[in-house]
Formats: C-alpha cells, structure tokens, sequence
C-alpha cells in the first residue's frame, strides 16, 4: 500500500509539472552581468532562484554557466529540471539529453529524461529510461517508484490514477507491485503480491521464470510453491 500511495503521490506530482508551454524558449536574462561571475556563482544563484521557484530567472543563471563551461553535464541538468518545472518538455528533454550525453553514467539525468517521457505519456520510452537510471544506481528508492509507476501506467492506459475496476486490472497490478518489491529486495512483499496475483486469475504468471527483476527469487523455494517451474524440454 505505501508504494501504490507513492505512485498515486508522483504521479500528480509529474503531472503539475505538465502545467505551461512545452515550446522552445529563448534565453532569460539574469539581473546581473554574468561575465562578472564565475561558474560556481552562477550555479549557486540557479540554485537559489529555483528553490524559489523563479524558474525564468534560474534558467538565465544556468545558462550563463554553460556558456563558460559547455562539457558540464551537472549544469544541463539543474537547466533541464528548471524548464521542467517550467513546463517547458522539448527544452527539458534537450538538457537531459545533453547531460546524459556528457556523463553516461548520470543516473539523475536518465531518469528526468523518463519523468519528461512520462508526462508526454510515452510510457515505454519513460520505463526505457528508469531501467537506465536503476541500472546505474539502484540504491534510489524514488527510481525504482518511477519505473513502477511507468509499468502501471503502460498496463492501465487510463493512468495510474484510474480505478482498478475487475479482478483481472486488480490480478495485473499485484503482479506490477511484485516487480517493484523484487526490485527493492523485500522479497516477502514480492511473494505476498506473487500469490494475490495467482489467486486473481493472473494469466501470465509464468513470466516470472522470464522477467528479470525475479531473477534472484528463482533459488527460493517458496517461488516455486507459488508458481511452478517450467517443465524442462
């Protein structure tokens, strides 16, 4: 239950983040001459003017860092999260991109690109992403809440907010619950959702056998009560 409340909690918060325009926007202003400050400045001024939700001015700030240090793929993604919550997806995306294309090992990056996809509904292209950022760093519980959500949400195209109205839908989603609780660890939960699953009518319970996240489950003995094993060929 406390994961489902931490998907129904992202997913309003992803979708106010849709509020605004998704066109391309010029650069901002900045109040000061950024040439008089330095990166560290620039970037500490960002900071500040998003935490205040001045996110035109943020982007101003950040902008001018990347013009005197164009490799910095920190800053594209501070500039990506300040048009994200502009509203802003097509200039989010780039800058998510960007960063990701200058460290290919930022999982932060990864998975704001999956949070643009995600509000664009494109939710194959948002569960591709927060694979990414898990395969990279998969201590980050709100990773794998993102990828668990975009999983709901490409089994339920009404959106994870939408009710779960047949045994079957009800079936689905336990099974999507044990994915996540696999990918945690908490391998009680995962069973416990294994078995509502069985009992739901699930049809395809054998894709456990298949399905990577249950991959270290499969010595367990009690997968095997739950769900027997394929029959060898």
């Amino acid at each position: 239950m406390r994961i489902l409340i931490s998907i129904l909690m992202l997913a309003a918060l992803v979708a106010g983040l849709a509020a605004g325009s998704a066109a391309q926007s010029a650069p901002q202003q900045v109040p000061v001459k950024p040439e008089a400050m330095t990166v560290a400045e620039l970037e500490k001024a960002g900071d500040l003017a998003r935490a205040t939700k001045d996110y035109d001015q943020a982007i101003g700030y950040f902008q001018a860092a990347l013009r005197k240090e164009k490799k910095n793929a920190l800053l594209y993604n501070k500039l990506g999260l300040s048009y994200l919550k502009k509203g802003s997806l097509t200039d989010a995306r780039s800058n998510f991109e960007k960063a990701a294309k200058r460290n290919s090992k930022y999982a932060d990056a990864f998975n704001n690109l999956g949070a643009v996809y995600y509000v664009q509904k494109n939710f194959g292209s948002a569960a591709r992403y927060f694979k990414k950022a898990l395969a990279l760093d998969e201590t980050r519980p709100v990773f794998h809440v993102n990828l668990g959500a975009a999983w709901f949400s490409q089994n339920n195209r009404g959106g994870v907010t939408a009710q779960i109205s047949s045994p079957e839908e009800r079936a689905r989603y336990d099974y999507m619950l044990a994915k996540i609780y696999a990918r945690l660890g908490n391998v009680e939960e995962c069973l416990h959702c294994l078995k509502r699953a069985k009992e739901g009518g699930y049809h395809n319970m054998g894709n456990v056998y298949k399905d990577e996240e249950f991959s270290r489950l499969r010595q367990d003995p009690r997968l095997s009560e739950i769900v027997p094993p394929p029959s060898p060929n």
